[in-house]
């Protein structure tokens, strides 16, 4: 009992760290249709921001500052390597997503200079607790709890303000909204910082868990929140969520097996049936290209 408890615990924190991340994948596809391959790098960058603020400022000052750096680099990858490319083909700025991605792994092996940094114990997170015989991290319990009311915060944002509506346009119809006045940019750039802020915060709840960082710690959970996106239904923050807390108990499981060592290939073979069986996802919509 206390074994099917641990895998739980550790199912639905994985679960909701990856929704965090998952969430921004989400939003972008469905404003820009853009799978925004940076997006991991910039979560394994803004736990590396928090290492390195938290050695010159007290941690209830680096938080919020590493989220603002986080939000601000998702400003500007969105205003330098997107922007420019908005009436380009797809697959261009596909490319420079990738590009993106692999300028932001460089950068921080340069800073790092490849060695693992340790992230910073975090207080009301790192401590232990006992959950019916099973001891874990605060992190663990916190989390679903965070997750649920940040959605919570960004469905009413997206559903109850004028720039959610905006919003909704535009991952409706973008030629439309454009027509109609509505601020593209601006849009798109709201998007980009909601879905940076979330991948922030992510990175405070999982590299509480996994204090180790390379520049590489961003790609297997952000390729994992891919899936989940995928999975949910990408373009739905809802199908977002609920797929991401599928791969985080499914992940946990079979590391609690003795297949532990095929539970990245579960997850990919995964995306596969997903995309076989049913492409559009959970809560995906099926879309018909206007001729």
């Amino acid at each position: 009992m206390q074994y099917a408890l641990s895998i739980f615990l550790s199912g639905i924190s994985l679960g909701g760290q990856y929704a965090l991340i998952a969430i921004g994948y989400t939003l972008v596809y469905g404003i820009l249709r853009l799978i925004n391959f940076a997006h991991g790098d910039v979560f394994m960058v803004a736990g590396l921001f928090m290492v390195y603020l938290s050695t010159v400022f007290p941690l209830w000052a680096a938080l919020p500052l590493m989220l603002i750096l986080t939000v601000a680099l998702g400003f500007a990858i969105e205003r330098a390597a997107y922007k420019p490319l908005r009436s380009a083909p797809r697959m261009s700025v596909m490319i420079s997503a990738i590009g993106v991605s692999y300028l932001l792994q460089n950068l921080a092996t340069y800073v790092t200079g490849g060695l693992p940094k340790s992230y910073p114990e975090l207080p009301l997170l790192s401590g232990s607790v006992t959950i019916g015989g099973v001891s874990t991290k605060w992190v663990t319990v916190i989390t679903p709890f965070l997750v649920i009311a940040l959605v919570f915060a960004l469905t009413q944002l997206i559903n109850h303000t004028k720039v959610g509506m905006a919003m909704r346009a535009v991952a409706k119809d973008f030629e439309t909204s454009q027509l109609m006045g509505i601020k593209i940019n601006s849009v798109i750039s709201m998007t980009f910082i909601i879905g940076s802020f979330l991948a922030g915060v992510g990175s405070m709840l999982y590299f509480t868990n996994y204090p180790s960082i390379v520049p590489l710690s961003g790609a297997l959970p952000g390729l994992r929140a891919f899936v989940a996106a995928v999975f949910g239904g990408i373009g739905s923050v809802p199908g977002a969520v609920v797929g991401a807390f599928i791969i985080g108990m499914s992940e946990s499981v079979i590391k609690g097996s003795p297949f532990s060592i095929f539970s990245d290939a579960f997850t990919f073979a995964l995306l596969i049936v997903i995309l076989v069986v049913k492409p559009t996802g959970l809560f995906g919509e099926k879309v018909t290209d206007k001729v």
